[in-house]
C-alpha cells in the first residue's frame, strides 16, 4: 500500500519505499512550486481501489482533498525546508489553493483543449493550463475570477447559456502534476507554468469568451 490510511494516526503506516521517493521526486516538485513559482502546496489524500487515504469510507471527494492533520508548506519554502516538511506526509498527493495567487476556470477537457488551440493562435496572453484524469481542463487565472464570474458571463452574454464551465476560488483546491486524483492516474501540464505566468496569470476575461463559446458548441 503506497499511502496513508486511517488519519493521523496512518501517517506511520506508509511504507515500500514511499518515504524514499517522498524526499527525491515528491520534495523536488514540492520545492518548484514553492521556491520557483511562488504557490504555497498543500499534503492530499490519495486513493485506490475507490478508498480514501483519509479513512473515511463515506469521503465525497476521495484521493482529492486536502489532509486535515497535514501542515501546508507556504510559497518561498526551500527543498531543505520541503524536504523536512514532506518527510511527515510521504505519499501524500501534492496540492494547490486556489484563491490567491490565481484562481482557475474549470471546464471539460474536449472544450478546454479546442479552447486552447484557438486561443494559441489568436495570441491571447494564456497561463499554466492542467489536465486531469477525469477529463477537465483547467486554466489558471488572475485572483478574484470566482467572484467575478457571474458578472462576466452577463456581460459577455452568456449567463443564461448552459455552460460546463466553473470557477475554483479561495477555499478550493487542484491537484497538482505530477501527483494521482482520485487513483484515476496523474494530472498532467498541457502548458507548464513559466516565470511570467506563474506570477501573474492573466485576467479571466481575457480567455473566458473564447472558453465560453467552444463549451456551448461543445454542448449544442
Amino acid at each position: 500500500m503506497g499511502f496513508t490510511i486511517g488519519g493521523t494516526r496512518g501517517i506511520h503506516q506508509i511504507r515500500s519505499g514511499s518515504r524514499r521517493r517522498g524526499r527525491t521526486t515528491e520534495a523536488t516538485a514540492v520545492a518548484e512550486y514553492t521556491g520557483l513559482w511562488g504557490w504555497s502546496v498543500v499534503p492530499g489524500a490519495r486513493a485506490a481501489a475507490g478508498r480514501c487515504s483519509c479513512g473515511d469510507a463515506g469521503c465525497g471527494s476521495p484521493g482529492a482533498h486536502p489532509l486535515d492533520f497535514a501542515l501546508e508548506v507556504p510559497a518561498g519554502a526551500t527543498l531543505d525546508d520541503v524536504t523536512k516538511a514532506w518527510a511527515d506526509v510521504p505519499g501524500a498527493a501534492l496540492l494547490l489553493p486556489a484563491g490567491r495567487t490565481f484562481d482557475i476556470l474549470d471546464v471539460a477537457a474536449f472544450a478546454g483543449r479546442r479552447a486552447l488551440v484557438r486561443m494559441e493562435r489568436m495570441g491571447l496572453p494564456i497561463g499554466p493550463v492542467s489536465l486531469t484524469p477525469d477529463g477537465r481542463c483547467q486554466f489558471f487565472v488572475a485572483p478574484g475570477a470566482a467572484a467575478e464570474l457571474p458578472q462576466l458571463l452577463y456581460r459577455m452574454g452568456w449567463d443564461d447559456a448552459d455552460l460546463d464551465l466553473h470557477c475554483l476560488g479561495p477555499g478550493d483546491h487542484i491537484t497538482a502534476p505530477p501527483s494521482d486524483r482520485g487513483g484515476l492516474g496523474p494530472v498532467q501540464w498541457l502548458r507548464a507554468p513559466s516565470l511570467d505566468t506563474a506570477a501573474a496569470p492573466p485576467q479571466a476575461r481575457l480567455l473566458l469568451g473564447t472558453l465560453a463559446y467552444i463549451c456551448h458548441r461543445s454542448h449544442s
